[in-house]
């Protein structure tokens, strides 16, 4: 599995195996490559999968972060990383962060041209709220999301010389700690989660556990992304030709189920697969549909194309 040579000289980790159809995998916001195998590995004989570690995560943790936003720069990977593999015609599976990249390389790049079968997995098209979508990222507590966030911008941005958040002071690991878990409150109102999601927080060897990184650049560019996160790809995902299928989690409180809905009833040809006893992260919570899912959808496009 080698490392790829990105635009800025860093070296990408890109997991690849299998044989066949060739299918893209983009992973959401703190995950790694490996975790997809559980789910992917059994079709290994009819599909070639190519899966990016994303800066900052698995073999690609130490890439240097390039001057731009986290998801810009995952786009400017992904295409690199097409041309090198000289790919033509290939399936996409993008979840949350990944999809936020694969919508926004359709919308500033040729990624639509290229995609045979299309698969978004619980992410919203437009992260920010305003008069005209009402179901980005939180919903209606995206104002509360927004001073959360601003609050660890600031925060972190005070203690850029440090490289790990392990060896920031007590006073600001505190800080840190119950803003992550004001962070967490909105998506589990669990009284006894936000109980053990505490301690875990307060011990300086687990935080990374729960936080998006361990590294202070590395989260503070992820956090960035988020709070100032402005494009929408309604317009983008709408243009799409090739088959479309959306999994949306019923209960996720980051995306609303209600939003990804209405964006996939704006596409004809798209269908949605609802998983009614889910959040944000489906292949989880409901693993065994999440399994049976993604085969259905893998058997019901193969191309039969070398």
């Amino acid at each position: 599995m080698p490392n790829y040579l990105m635009p800025d000289n860093e070296r990408l980790f890109v997991r690849e195996f299998g044989q066949g159809q060739a299918v893209l995998v983009l992973s959401g916001l703190g995950m790694q490559s490996w975790q997809w195998l559980p789910f992917l590995y059994q079709h290994a004989k009819t599909h070639r999968f190519i899966i990016p570690d994303w800066r900052g995560f698995g073999s690609s943790q130490k890439c240097v972060i390039p001057e731009m936003d986290a998801i810009s720069s995952h786009w400017r990977d992904i295409d690199s990383l097409i041309e090198q593999l000289q790919l033509n015609e290939f399936s996409v599976i993008a979840y949350s962060m990944g999809a936020t990249t694969a919508m926004h390389g359709m919308q500033y790049g040729n990624f639509a041209e290229h995609i045979a079968a299309y698969l978004h997995i619980d992410q919203t098209p437009k992260i920010s709220v305003d008069d005209s979508w009402d179901y980005g990222l939180f919903g209606q507590q995206h104002p509360l999301f927004i001073s959360i966030l601003t609050e660890l911008s600031q925060l972190l941005a005070q203690h850029q010389h440090i490289q790990y958040i392990k060896d920031m002071n007590s006073q600001a690991r505190g800080q840190i700690t119950k803003l992550w878990l004001q962070f967490i409150g909105l998506q589990n109102s669990n009284k006894y989660s936000l109980k053990a999601f505490e301690w875990v927080l307060n011990q300086s060897q687990l935080q990374s556990l729960l936080l998006p990184s361990k590294r202070v650049d590395y989260m503070a560019w992820y956090i960035n992304n988020y709070l100032y996160h402005q494009e929408d790809y309604r317009e983008a995902l709408q243009k799409l030709q090739c088959p479309v299928t959306f999994f949306s989690g019923t209960q996720s409180r980051l995306y609303p189920v209600k939003g990804q809905t209405l964006i996939a009833q704006s596409i004809p040809h798209a269908k949605q697969i609802r998983f009614e006893k889910s959040g944000h992260t489906p292949l989880l919570t409901e693993p065994l549909k999440f399994a049976r899912e993604i085969s259905a959808f893998l058997q019901d496009n193969v191309t039969h194309k070398p």
